[in-house]
């Protein structure tokens, strides 16, 4: 059903910047996220939840975009490439936001990531380049919005996570619950 697929980039930030810095590996840490992100730890890191109430899990501790997407929003003119939108991994081949809730995301030799739900897209997109929070969204058939500006993840076995690494899918026991905004 779905296919495996591979990193094309890993990115992080120790600060709240927008876009993250490509980088040679990332290493992931159980429970928390990225080591030395800005976005990682046990609670919730993003400053508009941290502001809701602080002590909410951190089910946002790794953001990944399919590159796809950055290939999709080229051909609408925009320049987008990895990191730029603020994910920790970029894929390929994988379709991320069709995945079920709980699906787990086997990376390099021992990293896990259990995906939580999608990305909210936000301002920032706009204050990036204008136009991109629109370019992200869109309306199905049925008018329910589609959110397109990734996925994001909980790591459940740490590991170092590179360029060109395998990434494994291996979906939950059914029924499957779909991807909603975290």
């Amino acid at each position: 059903m779905f296919s495996d697929g591979l990193v094309i980039a890993v990115s992080s930030s120790p600060t709240h910047s927008f876009s993250k810095e490509n980088q040679e590996s990332i290493s992931l840490l159980a429970g928390l996220g990225v080591a030395e992100d800005a976005h990682s730890g046990v609670t919730v890191k993003h400053r508009s939840r941290v502001t809701v109430d602080p002590s909410q899990p951190n089910l946002r501790q790794v953001h990944l975009i399919h590159s796809e997407l950055h290939d999709e929003l080229r051909t609408k003119g925009f320049n987008v490439s990895a990191g730029q939108m603020g994910e920790n991994i970029t894929t390929r081949g994988i379709e991320l936001l069709k995945l079920p809730r709980g699906t787990r995301l086997h990376i390099g030799n021992t990293a896990i990531v259990e995906v939580t739900g999608l990305r909210n897209p936000c301002k920032q997109l706009d204050d990036f380049q204008t136009g991109l929070m629109s370019a992200v969204l869109e309306t199905d058939e049925q008018g329910k919005l589609i959110r397109k500006a990734g996925i994001m993840g909980v790591v459940i076995a740490g590991g170092e996570v590179k360029p060109l690494d395998r990434i494994k899918v291996s979906l939950p026991d059914e029924p499957y619950l779909p991807l909603e905004r975290v």
